[in-house]
């Protein structure tokens, strides 16, 4: 019995594994880009940093809240220290009569014997056990310090939800590039298939017409070199799809070896990413979460300035202290009859800076400065913006005129392509001819393939420019 529930054991975790192994996806490319803003790795870490950055504000928080601690110690002297008291505290005369003998000694007594003459007595203080208990209690009541702190605290916390918030737009970007490099692949290898096997066909007519005698054979081998140009590609394409689909699984944040089908098809995906009106958006600073970004440095900066500031003011806090101590000779502190002492203190604490040889000034003027740099970053990423904005929507509007232009080129480059394929068959047009024209045909192709990605990619960074996905 013990050996069959191991061995269903077995089984069923073995099946279990192979359920996980198997599990498969099926996602849009807005199905993509939610399942990856919650399962990317990157965006998981960015909900930490947001939680991680509430964490250090209470953090902050809290310096400035009543802080109480306690401690017990407990202490046994191997050897208690001996003290030594006048003789004079105890018997007054004894030690007169010390002093007088001493004084009336002669000088050269006085040399042989340099010591002072005995008038102590040795003495143990305490008992050779002790166990102090104490609580203390401090509350900050002023501090420049602190005020600003919780104001940079506040700032931290915005500028954590602002780059989380760029990292979603990051995430979703990278989910759209590599979805449609995905579909750029498989459209590819399906292309360069349909490729081969025209061209198989070419071949074997050729060959055949070679074989009576009515065909060069130079026709054969230029036949024969697009045709290993071809495979070559086709080859490569198929290594290509693997990368590009275990890069999408990683920026979905699954594993690199789960299955993923895909819903979207290339050609409908680019048709839906054409959207001139777009270019008509113009860009709002506040927006752009490059932007506000550089306001929460700015803040940041300015913070830490006036923290430097704050630094000169007095700070005030208040303490109380309260505590119990008990002795013996031996360990009776758990005894009911053990006597217990208490003591209590209550006080504040008034720092004032006064002279710091001019280095809080100098960390001061470093602060400010900082600030000054801080804020002339802060103009050169609105800048920068600008130009980008400009950068993208010419880009975006390029692609689309591309993706046109090549959509057009592929099509006269296929009638080419049949008209000297029929030429070739009739014998009255070359091998050759037949060979620039089918080059031409691929080219026409891939450029075709590159403007439809290039249409969904462009389109994809001009939205994160102007951040119109949360609008």
């Amino acid at each position: 019995m013990i050996q069959k529930f191991v061995l269903l054991t077995a089984a069923l975790f073995c099946s279990v594994s192979l359920f996980a192994q198997e599990k498969e996806y099926t996602f849009s490319l807005d199905e993509a880009i939610a399942f990856a803003l919650e399962n990317n790795y990157t965006a998981i870490n960015a909900n930490r940093d947001i939680e991680a950055a509430k964490k250090q504000k209470w953090e902050t928080t809290a310096t400035g809240l009543p802080q109480v601690s306690a401690s017990i110690e407990y202490q046994n002297f191997l050897k208690q220290p001996v003290s030594l008291l006048p003789a004079s505290a105890f018997d007054p005369l004894a030690s007169l009569r010390d002093i007088e003998e001493y004084y009336n000694l002669d000088a050269l007594q006085i040399q042989q014997f340099p010591d002072p003459p005995e008038g102590f007595i040795p003495v143990v203080f305490g008992t050779k056990q002790a166990v102090n208990a104490n609580i203390n209690v401090n509350q900050l009541i002023f501090d420049g310090s602190y005020i600003v702190a919780l104001q940079a605290a506040k700032a931290f916390t915005q500028y954590s939800q602002n780059f989380k918030d760029k990292t979603d737009l990051e995430v979703r970007k990278s989910v759209i590039n590599a979805y449609g490099n995905v579909l750029l692949s498989k459209e590819n290898i399906a292309i360069l298939k349909k490729n081969k096997d025209a061209l198989q066909k070419n071949l074997d007519e050729t060959t055949i017409t070679f074989q009576n005698g009515l065909a060069e054979e130079e026709s054969v081998e230029q036949l024969k070199i697009t045709m290993a140009n071809v495979e070559s590609g086709l080859k490569n394409a198929e290594r290509l799809l693997i990368i590009t689909e275990q890069l999408l699984n990683i920026t979905l944040g699954i594993p690199v070896e789960a299955n993923v089908t895909l819903t979207e098809e290339l050609d409908k995906l680019v048709v839906q990413n054409i959207e001139p009106t777009l270019l008509a958006n113009e860009l709002t600073l506040t927006d752009n979460v490059d932007f506000r970004i550089a306001e929460n440095l700015t803040t940041q900066r300015q913070l830490e300035f006036k923290n430097e500031k704050a630094k000169a003011l007095p700070s005030l806090s208040g303490f109380l202290n309260a505590g119990y101590n008990g002795n013996s000779d031996s360990f009776t502190f758990l005894d009911s009859d053990q006597r217990w002492f208490g003591s209590a203190l209550v006080g504040a604490r008034l720092n004032i800076p006064i002279f710091s040889s001019l280095g809080r000034s100098a960390r001061t003027q470093r602060a400010k400065i900082a600030f000054e740099q801080a804020k002339t970053q802060l103009t050169e990423t609105e800048q920068r913006l600008k130009l980008q904005t400009e950068q993208a929507k010419s880009n975006y509007s390029f692609a689309i005129e591309q993706y046109e232009t090549s959509k057009e080129n592929l099509n006269l480059a296929e009638r080419i392509e049949n008209k000297n394929q029929t030429k070739f068959t009739e014998g009255i047009a070359s091998s050759f001819e037949l060979r620039q024209a089918q080059t031409q045909l691929y080219s026409a192709q891939q450029e075709y393939l590159n403007a439809m990605i290039t249409v969904i990619n462009n389109k994809a960074e001009l939205e994160t420019i102007l951040n119109t996905i949360t609008k």
